[in-house]
C-alpha cells in the first residue's frame, strides 16, 4: 500500500553553508563603513576653518558631524558648505571616494542580506531538481561522518554529497565539510525523493540503529530499485535481514574490529596493513574498477596499475589462483590493491 504523499512545502529544501556566515558578513560591512564614517569626520574636523556655517558662523564638533552626515548621503542642505579651496580639494579627492564606498558597502549589505540570500535559496533549489550521480549519506553519527571524510580525502567533490539527518547539530558539522544538507527522517519516501536518490550515484545508510537502518534501506530501495546501497549493521543476525532489505554491501564494524584484533594476534603488522588498505592515506589501497579494454584476454596478474586480487564476473568471486583469473573477460570488475599517489 502507498503512503500519501504529503505537500512538498512541508519539507526542508536542501542547503549548503555559506563560505562567511550573513550576520558576521553585514557586521563587517557595518563595521568598515562606520569606520569609513568617522575618517571623515576627523578629516572635516581638522579642516573645520575651510567651512562656513550659515546659520550661526561657528563650526562645532556637532556640526562637522552633521556636515559629515549629509555630505556622505548626498543630502546637502546647503547650510554648511566647504568654502576654501582647501576644503573643495579634500571634498573632491578625499571625500567623495569615501562616499561612493560607504554607499557600495550599504548597498552591498543589503544585497547579502536580501537578494543574495534569495538568490542563495532559488539556487539550491535548481540544484535540489536536477541532482545526478551523487552520493546520499543517510545518517551523519559516527560512522557516516567518517565515510565523508574518507570520501573527501579521496578526491569527491564536497558538493556532490547530500547528508540526510534528524540532527541539526549533525548536519552543521556536515555543512563545514562542504556538503548539501537537508534537515529530515529518511524513512520517508518523501525526504528521498527530495533528494533525487534514484539518480544518485550510491547511497550510504547508517543510522545508528540496525531497525532504523533496515526501514532506511527497505524506504529507499522502494524509491531507487536501482541503486547500490551500502549499510553498516552492528549485530551479526541483521545482516541477512540488511541485504534481504535491498543493501548491495553490508558492513558490521563489530566484526571488521574482531577482525584486526585477530590480525594482531597473528602478527603486530598484519592489522596496520588492513587498515592502510581501508584508508586514502594509507600508502596502499584497495580499489574497485572494471577491466580495461587493453586488459581483456590477459591474464589477472599482468595488470599494470597494481596487484590483481578477485574478479567479479557475472556474480561470481574468483580469486587470483583460480584457472578462471588467467583470461580476462569484457565486463569483469577487477579488485586490486595500489599504492596510493603521493598527496600535494
Amino acid at each position: 500500500m502507498s503512503r500519501k504523499r504529503p505537500p512538498p512545502s512541508l519539507f526542508k529544501p536542501l542547503r549548503r553553508a555559506l563560505s562567511v556566515p550573513v550576520w558576521a558578513d553585514v557586521a563587517l560591512r557595518l563595521g568598515a563603513a562606520l569606520a569609513l564614517v568617522f575618517i571623515v569626520v576627523m578629516v572635516h574636523w581638522m579642516d573645520r576653518d575651510g567651512l562656513n556655517d550659515t546659520h550661526d558662523g561657528v563650526v562645532s564638533f556637532l556640526d562637522v558631524v552633521y556636515f559629515t552626515m549629509i555630505s556622505i548621503t548626498t543630502t546637502g542642505f546647503g547650510d554648511i558648505a566647504p568654502v576654501s579651496d582647501q576644503s573643495r580639494l579634500v571634498e573632491a579627492v578625499i571625500v567623495t571616494p569615501i562616499r561612493l564606498a560607504v554607499i557600495y558597502l550599504f548597498v552591498g549589505t543589503a544585497y547579502n542580506f536580501i537578494i543574495k540570500r534569495s538568490w542563495e535559496t532559488w539556487r539550491m533549489k535548481r540544484i535540489q531538481e536536477h541532482l545526478s550521480d551523487h552520493i546520499v549519506v543517510l545518517g551523519y553519527g559516527v560512522s557516516g561522518s567518517e565515510s565523508v571524510a574518507e570520501l573527501i580525502a579521496r578526491g569527491t567533490d564536497p558538493s556532490c554529497i547530500v547528508v540526510i539527518d534528524p540532527s541539526p547539530q549533525r548536519l552543521a558539522l556536515a555543512e563545514q565539510a562542504g556538503c548539501n544538507v537537508m534537515e529530515g527522517d529518511a524513512t520517508r519516501d518523501d525526504t528521498l525523493q527530495a533528494v533525487r536518490i534514484q539518480a544518485a550515484r550510491t547511497v550510504l545508510v547508517s543510522a545508528g540503529r540496525d531497525d532504523t537502518t533496515i526501514l532506511i534501506i527497505l524506504t529507499a530501495r522502494h524509491v531507487a530499485p536501482n541503486v547500490p546501497i551500502t549499510a553498516v549493521v552492528r549485530a551479526d543476525d541483521n545482516e541477512l535481514l540488511a541485504r534481504q532489505a535491498g543493501a548491495n554491501n553490508v558492513i558490521n564494524p563489530v566484526r571488521f574490529t574482531g577482525l584486526l584484533l585477530a590480525g594482531s594476534a597473528e602478527g603486530q603488522h598484519i592489522s596496520e596493513y588492513l587498515a592502510d588498505l581501508a584508508s586514502v592515506t594509507g600508502r596502499v589501497q584497495l580499489i574497485e574498477r572494471n577491466v580495461l579494454p587493453e586488459e581483456v584476454g590477459r591474464p589477472l596478474e599482468q595488470i599494470g596499475t597494481g596487484k590483481g586480487l578477485r574478479i567479479y564476473r557475472s556474480g561470481r568471486e574468483i580469486g587470483f589462483w583460480e584457472p578462471d583469473a588467467h583470461v580476462l573477460q569484457e565486463g569483469d570488475v577487477i579488485v586490486e590493491i595500489a599504492a596510493s599517489l603521493p598527496s600535494g
